[in-house]
C-alpha cells in the first residue's frame, strides 16, 4: 500500500468517504436516529471543521512553507504554534469534522461509518508519510513536537 502514500488529496478522500457514507445509508436497511434540528447541529459541526482547516493555512502562509499534503517533504518550517498546540493535523482533524457535520445531517448511524474509515485512511496514507518527511527534514523540533502534542486529538 506504500504506493498509495499521499497520492490522494486529502479533500478528495473526505468527499470520496463521504459518497460512501451517503450510499450506505441510502442501501442499508439501518434505522434512521431522529436528531433535533439536524440542518443546524449538522451546520454547526461543519462550521468548526471548517474553521480547524481553514486557520492552519493561515499560519502556513505566514511561515511561507507549502500547505500541500501531497509533497510533504517540500515543508520549509514546522509549524507550532496556534492550534498546533493541541493536534498535529488540525487541518486533517477538520477534514474529519466537516465529514461527521454532513454525516449526522444523514440522520443514519451507518453513514457516520465514513468518519472511521477517512480517519483510518489519512493516518495510514498521508499522516504517517508526513511524520517521516517532517522527522528527516526536523530531527529534533519535530521529536519535540511529537512528544508535546498528540497526532489527532
Amino acid at each position: 500500500m506504500r504506493w498509495l502514500e499521499t497520492r490522494v488529496p486529502p479533500p478528495l478522500m473526505m468527499l470520496l468517504c463521504g459518497a460512501i457514507g451517503y450510499l450506505a445509508s441510502r442501501l442499508a436497511a439501518g434505522p434512521v436516529v431522529p436528531l433535533p434540528m439536524p440542518a443546524l447541529l449538522a451546520g454547526g459541526v461543519v462550521a468548526i471543521g471548517l474553521t480547524l482547516n481553514l486557520l492552519p493555512k493561515l499560519a502556513f502562509r505566514r511561515v511561507r512553507t507549502t500547505v500541500n499534503p501531497l509533497r510533504p517533504a517540500m515543508a520549509s518550517a514546522l509549524v507550532t504554534h496556534g492550534v498546533y498546540r493541541y493536534t498535529r493535523n488540525p487541518m486533517y482533524l477538520g477534514q474529519a469534522t466537516v465529514l461527521a457535520g454532513v454525516m449526522l445531517y444523514l440522520q443514519s448511524p451507518v453513514a457516520l461509518l465514513a468518519v472511521p474509515l477517512f480517519v483510518l485512511y489519512i493516518t495510514r496514507l498521508q499522516i504517517m508519510p508526513e511524520e517521516r518527511a517532517l522527522s528527516a527534514r526536523f530531527p529534533e523540533a519535530y521529536a519535540a513536537f511529537r512528544q508535546r502534542v498528540r497526532r489527532w486529538l
